[in-house]
């Protein structure tokens, strides 16, 4: 009798239906809130490009994505004029017309007025024939092939701007270039960040000759060359620092550099600018949109009230170039020939530049020359510390006309 009892137990027992049927997707019993809220948190256009090949319900909640990272991939050559290629230029003429255009759009007003400031610089760090192109996002899987837009490997190509056409919802962008414009020296320094509204709001430019990181294995393999006016062995000159820029300074080259560096900065801001006009103008929910690149070098960046200033007061472009017009600016300049920053890192003539432009109210200047905040905060560290110790030195003021 026990027997059957225990049968009778154990054939009692419920075990789950196993998952036989695709009508039982668990996804479809999450609020579309949460799914998008996933989404958002992924970011990423190709991954959500990808997301929208699952189901038509995520092909229909992706648009209503309000958080977007578009990482640009290459730089489709425009020029290309390799005997390699001759053989196939006629029969892609029609094909790269497209880029062409957005080739001028995109790096015209960056890589001219470069090319006789590069040799100050230093090599430009792009393709070995110098040239330059349309800007893509790389997207091999593709679903919907345009012929128009594939290259020779199979991979399709598409615009910024061609990508974020069929999102409604945008609220915060950001475009990752996938580089810096400024080709400069190994070992160099240079950083820049710049608010626009209708034009240039405020710039800030750090830059070092070099960078000594602590400990002997980990010394820069670019000392410092004398560009300064300063050897790396003066101890004598960085003991009797006061603050002030020395008189070498001047003579042997280090503000010549530093002129560069400015004028270089911002013909890459406002190229970078000019560049986000169409997807300003389309996409009118933006709350923050930022303009960088992988290395790091540039940051541009624009907030709900710039971006609506923009919409209402067109930008002045560039007679010379496909950029945004620089106005008249106002420049303040801090120099330190060797800067040691808490964590051991050296920077060799350090530098700091806060840029605004001249036209501005006298409450406006009043309170920029009692705030510093903008200028200590551009950067993240350990910069951000390199920055908030050098607006305490000494400061030089200098002006610029428009450009």
């Amino acid at each position: 009798m026990s027997s059957v009892r225990s049968d009778l137990t154990f054939s009692s027992t419920v075990y789950p239906e196993p998952y036989s049927s695709v009508d039982d997707d668990h996804f479809d019993r999450l609020p579309d809130s949460l799914l998008l809220l996933v989404f958002n948190k992924i970011g990423d256009v190709k991954a959500l490009g990808r997301c929208c090949v699952v189901s038509r319900r995520f092909h229909s909640l992706v648009p209503q994505v309000d958080n977007v990272v578009v990482r640009v991939d290459c730089v489709i050559s425009d020029d290309d004029s390799s005997p390699s290629s001759a053989s196939s230029s006629s029969s892609s003429d029609k094909s790269r017309a497209p880029f062409s255009a957005l080739f001028r759009l995109v790096l015209g007003g960056i890589v001219k007025p470069l090319q006789a400031l590069g040799q100050l610089l230093g090599p430009n760090r792009r393709s070995p024939n110098g040239s330059h192109s349309a800007l893509s996002v790389d997207d091999p899987d593709s679903s919907a092939t345009d012929s128009n837009s594939l290259d020779q490997s199979g991979v399709t190509h598409h615009s910024p701007t061609q990508v974020l056409k069929n999102f409604n919802e945008i609220r915060f962008l950001r475009i990752e270039l996938p580089s810096g414009e400024l080709g400069i020296d190994d070992g160099v320094l240079l950083k820049w960040r710049a608010d626009f509204g209708s034009t240039l709001d405020n710039c800030v430019i750090l830059g070092a000759s070099s960078v000594i990181h602590p400990g002997p294995t980990k010394a820069s393999l670019f000392p410092d060359t004398g560009s300064d006016g300063l050897c790396a062995t003066n101890n004598a000159a960085v003991t009797e620092d006061n603050g002030s820029i020395p008189d070498s300074f001047y003579t042997n080259g280090g503000l010549k550099l530093r002129v560069v560096w400015t004028i270089s900065s911002l013909i890459a801001a406002s190229a970078r600018h000019y560049l986000l006009q169409p997807i300003i103008s389309e996409h009118k929910t933006l709350d923050s949109l930022v303009l960088t690149d992988a290395d790091g070098q540039g940051v541009l960046h624009m907030n709900t009230d710039q971006l609506e200033e923009l919409r209402v007061k067109p930008l002045s472009a560039s007679s010379a170039s496909k950029r945004t017009l620089v106005p008249a600016l106002n420049m303040r300049l801090w120099y330190a020939p060797q800067l040691e920053l808490p964590d051991g890192v050296v920077l060799k003539g350090a530098t700091l530049v806060a840029i605004r432009p001249s036209e501005q109210s006298l409450t406006a200047k009043k309170e920029v020359s009692s705030d510093l905040s903008w200028i200590s905060t551009a950067f993240e560290e350990p910069y951000g510390t390199a920055a908030k110790m050098l607006v305490k030195r000494r400061t030089y003021c200098l002006e610029m006309n428009s450009f």
